[in-house]
This record gives C-alpha cells, sequence and structure tokens, in this order.
C-alpha cells in the first residue's frame, strides 16, 4: 500500500536550501541515481511539548512534512483514544489543511507475551488504535515484536507474533491501515524479523527499520534478507551520534528505489528542539547527496 497522495511533491528535490543544491548535484551525477525518499518526524521526544498546530508550524519550518504521533505517553498532542468522534475530526481537518502528513501512530503494543490474556489485550487496544488512526487520518500503526523469554522456544514466539500480526493486518485492512512492525526490542532483529514476516500473508503489514545496533555489524547482509518486507516508513536516530551505519541503510535504500519517509525519533537532550530538528535534516540531506554520488 502506498501512503504518498497529493504530498508527493515533497520529495527530496523540494527541501529547500543548501540541501537541494547539493541533492541537485548529485542527482546529476553519472550514477543516474535518483531519491525517492523524504525527511519526516516522530514525537517521541522532541516533539512531547508541542501540540498540533505547534507541531505543525515547526515542521513546517523544519521542512518535516510528515510526522508520527507517540501515544500513551501523555504527549502535548493528545491523540489518544479518548479523543471523541468531534476530537478526532478536528485533528483530521487540521492536518489536512497543513503541508504535513500523519503517516499513523506510534503506539507500544507488543506481540510477545506468553500469556495469552495479555497477549489478546495487546491485540484489541491496537485494533481501537487503527481505528482511530483512521479517524484522524493517518495511514498505519507502529507495533513492537518485542522480547524473547527464557521460558519460551524462540520459534514459538517467532510463530505467535507472526499470527499476531495477520489477525491485526486482517482487521486492519478493512480501515485502510498498514501494520508497521518496528525492528525493537530482543525478537526485534532483522534476522528475527525475517522469520517472522515469513509467516505473515497480509500485505498491509511491512517492517518498520529502526536503526538498532544488533544489526550494525553486517546490516548489508540482514538488509538484503528483509528488504521486500520494508514498510514506507522507518525511525532512525540523531545523525552524528552513535555508531548505526545510517550512510549506508541510505545507500542501499535508494538503490532499492525505497519511496518512504524517514522519521526522525530523537531522545537526546538539545536546547532548541525546532533548530535541532531543522540541523538533522541538513545532515540527512548531507547523506542523501552523498549517497547519490556515490561513482
Amino acid at each position: 500500500m502506498k501512503l504518498f497522495t497529493r504530498r508527493d511533491f515533497f520529495s527530496c528535490g523540494v527541501q529547500a536550501g543548501a540541501g537541494l543544491a547539493m541533492l541537485a548535484r548529485a542527482a546529476a551525477s553519472p550514477a543516474g541515481r535518483v531519491c525517492k525518499m523524504k525527511f519526516g518526524f516522530t514525537s517521541y521526544q522532541w516533539g512531547s511539548e508541542w501540540d498540533i498546530p505547534t507541531m505543525i508550524a515547526n515542521l513546517t519550518r523544519a521542512k518535516a512534512f510528515s510526522t508520527e504521533l507517540r501515544t500513551s505517553a501523555k504527549y502535548a498532542h493528545g491523540v489518544e483514544l479518548t479523543l471523541n468522534a468531534e476530537q478526532r475530526r478536528e485533528v483530521k481537518k487540521q492536518f489536512a489543511d497543513s503541508p504535513i502528513l500523519l503517516v499513523g501512530l506510534a503506539i507500544v503494543e507488543r506481540l510477545d507475551s506468553p500469556d495469552p490474556a495479555r497477549l489478546n489485550q495487546q491485540i484489541e487496544s491496537a485494533k481501537a488504535y487503527v481505528k482511530l488512526s483512521q479517524d484522524v487520518g493517518g495511514h498505519g500503526i507502529r507495533v513492537v515484536p518485542n522480547d524473547f523469554h527464557p521460558e519460551v522456544p524462540h520459534e514459538k514466539t517467532i510463530e505467535q507474533i507472526s499470527r499476531a500480526l495477520n489477525a491485526l493486518g486482517k482487521f486492519a485492512a478493512g480501515y485502510g491501515q498498514r501494520i508497521r512492525l518496528e525492528n525493537h526490542g530482543t525478537a526485534g532483529d532483522l534476522v528475527t524479523l525475517r522469520k517472522v514476516m515469513e509467516g505473515v500473508d497480509q500485505r498491509n503489514v511491512g517492517i518498520k527499520l529502526n536503526g538498532e545496533m544488533v544489526d550494525a555489524a553486517d546490516f548489508a547482509q540482514r538488509f538484503e534478507g528483509v528488504k521486500k518486507y520494508l514498510d514506507d516508513t522507518l525511525h532512525f536516530h540523531e545523525l552524528g551520534r552513535g555508531d548505526f551505519p545510517y550512510q549506508l541503510q541510505c545507500d542501499l535504500l535508494i538503490d532499492e528505489g525505497w519511496e518512504g519517509w524517514w522519521q526522525l525519533e530523537a531522545s537526546s537532550q538539545v536546547p532548541d528542539r525546532l533548530q535541532a530538528t531543522i540541523a538533522q535534516r541538513e545532515l540527512w540531506e548531507a547523506m542523501v547527496a552523498k549517497s547519490l554520488a556515490r561513482p
């Protein structure tokens, strides 16, 4: 399912300023590569204190033209299951009247519990968020795998996660929503997620890359195993901090023609979160330009 509609024009080439010039020069390189990726934002944690009008204004200034809203954390945007029908329509209208695409919700429901009652509760809760996402104009929900448990064979947990995703995917399809399985937790490395996805038959379920260090050392090989399952969004953490091979990830995604959103998921302490988001967008543009300019 492709989520880009009238906002497709917010591509690498229209993110203005120095990054635009760099990307234009790179795009003209003999390699003939093009960038179909876009820079976005998730409200964890730099957006935690922004209500919706503030978030729209700040992301417009930062040229981060999509957002994913974190739930269950009492954030200022207040997009939670407690919203009534009128409030949900108002959220949808605010984003629809703006240049910011609401790609969906980052929920905290996890699919690993060995307790059947707990697992069922998580699945039913996720279904409620599917409806919320549709109501507010989103396109999907993020869920997490999340962990292996000492008393449970790994293969059993993997099969359980696959079954849960099939149930959620089938349900979400009726609402035009995606299920985004984040690369997160001890059961969330890319080798494991490939096994999970081999048991999933719902086409609206995909893997959401998350820059997990467990995958860093042999990322190219692991990426090869999951590339056909990738969602149309990913999370990335602050560029210039840490050792995850984001440049390699960028190279591989461009080579695959991936058309999704890089959603900035930042948590470092900074004096000005808007300016820090702008700085991250500029670093991202430089990374993309370097990727395009490869010989």
